[in-house]
């Protein structure tokens, strides 16, 4: 019995030895986890700050070019109607040249004759900058181009809706109206 005895607490020993070596494993394997789980978080930790850094690098990069793009429009507004007003200078020196030309001028037809000049100066100027007259001649209304200031009883059916006569000309700048025809319409 004193065998059987001795088998049985060497076994509970050996049972409780392979608890403690368990445990003991198992505390180390927690460990080894923890400390795993750890330093995963770490790098999760530096995986955010860089992104953070580098959206906020982002936005301000965007916002710089926003800033740079309102600079340019900005900019190029101001250049394109210095440009207008450089080819307008010439106009006026024709002008005040004419105006100092018809006070010794004793000729009126000479006075017309370079009033017409300028004019077709004007003109092609305008035409040159994408500006056109819009047509109204013989032409039906049409509230996109027209403006009735007046409308007359028509003197035939075939006249009804169109225009008889033009008060002040429209004009359009690339094919949009910046000034509307002024005209008497029949009815």
């Amino acid at each position: 019995m004193s065998n059987n005895k001795e088998t049985k607490e060497n076994e509970v020993e050996e049972t409780l030895d392979n608890a403690n070596v368990n445990e003991e494993t198992e505390a180390a394997a927690d460990v080894q986890d923890e400390a795993a789980a750890d330093s995963e978080v770490e790098k999760l930790k530096e995986q955010i700050a860089e992104i953070q850094d580098a959206h906020l690098r982002l936005r301000a990069e965007f916002d710089n070019y926003k800033k740079r793009t309102i600079k340019e429009k900005a900019e190029l507004i101001k250049s394109a109607s210095e440009g207008v007003f450089m080819n307008i200078i010439p106009l006026i020196d024709d002008f005040e040249r004419g105006i100092q030309a018809a006070e010794k001028a004793p000729d009126v037809d000479s006075i017309k004759e370079g009033m017409m000049l300028i004019y077709d100066k004007f003109v092609k100027f305008l035409e040159q900058n994408n500006v056109k007259e819009i047509d109204t001649k013989d032409k039906a209304f049409d509230t996109d181009f027209h403006e009735a200031i007046t409308a007359v009883p028509a003197q035939s059916d075939d006249q009804k809706g169109k225009i008889i006569d033009c008060v002040q000309k429209g004009y359009t700048l690339n094919d949009k109206v910046i000034r509307y025809a002024k005209v008497v319409v029949a009815q």
